[in-house]
């Protein structure tokens, strides 16, 4: 991809280091300093990365999805494990503008994401992967939520809508601007990234035989019409319960509390001309 985009007489600044940090750092930095467009290569953390270190800035982002998930490219119709295309995007230099979410952690750090907070069943499966080194991919996700099923009881939430109260008990509660995350669960499946607003989705308490039964659907994003489910809308939310750790583009985001708000037209996407149309999710 490099050795394409250089003979296109791109001028390539290679900003990857050792550790996650660093390299935001230097992207941060070379933002800072004037570049024309930030690349990243990878799955949804790089894609994070990168949010991080433009989002608020009229510098866009170019994404070459060659991760395991790839749930925000796949999202904006990026190309998938397609160096080439993803080069031809890049180069091409169509910017869309979309949503961004600002979010504050129980520390005060700031942080942006792009697709999908998590901070229940979900957040405390990954937090349990993402302890192991082995197996990758996958196959740790899908042990994790073997380990944790059988223990996992109904927790009480506080939930903030745009300064509203929401107190109820849940199994799941996911904050999505985008509409998946983990490869494909189609967690909030109605969010766009034009709308200015965040679907917040709650599963209220169900028995492990009920949970095991609605995880299925949320590959096909029919688990929104099950009893249990609530989904509402709204600009700015705070989350909290304890003793979980929140993850936003499968990252680790940070213990709850946090509180996150959307910012409209907050971050620039290198993508197809074509799938740049109003309303586009």
């Amino acid at each position: 991809m490099t050795a394409r985009l250089a003979a296109d007489g791109c001028e390539l600044v290679e900003l990857s280091s050792e550790s996650a940090a660093e390299t935001l750092d230097r992207a941060r930095s070379a933002v800072a300093a004037g570049l024309d467009a930030l690349v990243v290569v990878g799955g949804d953390g790089m894609v994070n990365v990168g949010v991080n270190a433009v989002a608020g800035t009229d510098v866009p982002l170019g994404v070459v999805a060659a991760g395991t998930g790839n749930d925000v490219a796949t999202t904006l119709g990026l190309p998938v494990r397609d160096a080439a295309a993803a080069a031809e995007v890049v180069r091409a230099g169509h910017v869309r503008r979309i949503d961004a979410v600002r979010g504050t952690s129980a520390s005060g750090v700031s942080r942006w994401f792009v697709g999908v907070l998590c901070g229940g069943f979900d957040a405390v499966v990954n937090e349990r992967a993402n302890g192991w080194s082995w197996p990758r991919g996958r196959t740790r996700y899908n042990l994790a939520i073997a380990r944790e099923l059988p223990v996992f009881r109904p927790l009480p939430y506080e939930i903030e809508l745009d300064g509203e109260l929401w107190r109820t008990e849940a199994v799941l509660v996911a904050v999505g601007n985008g509409t998946s995350y983990g490869g494909g669960m189609r967690i909030t499946p109605d969010a766009s990234y034009d709308d200015g607003l965040l679907d917040v989705l709650v599963a209220g308490p169900l028995s492990v035989p009920a949970l095991v039964r609605v995880y299925p659907r949320v590959f096909n994003g029919s688990h929104t019409s099950h009893p249990a489910v609530t989904v509402r809308r709204a600009r700015r939310v705070r989350l909290s319960t304890p003793g979980v750790v929140a993850y936003a583009d499968g990252e680790r985001f940070g213990p709850l509390p946090v509180e996150v708000e959307v910012v409209p037209a907050a971050l620039g996407v290198l993508v197809p001309r074509q799938e740049h149309r109003p309303g586009l999710t």
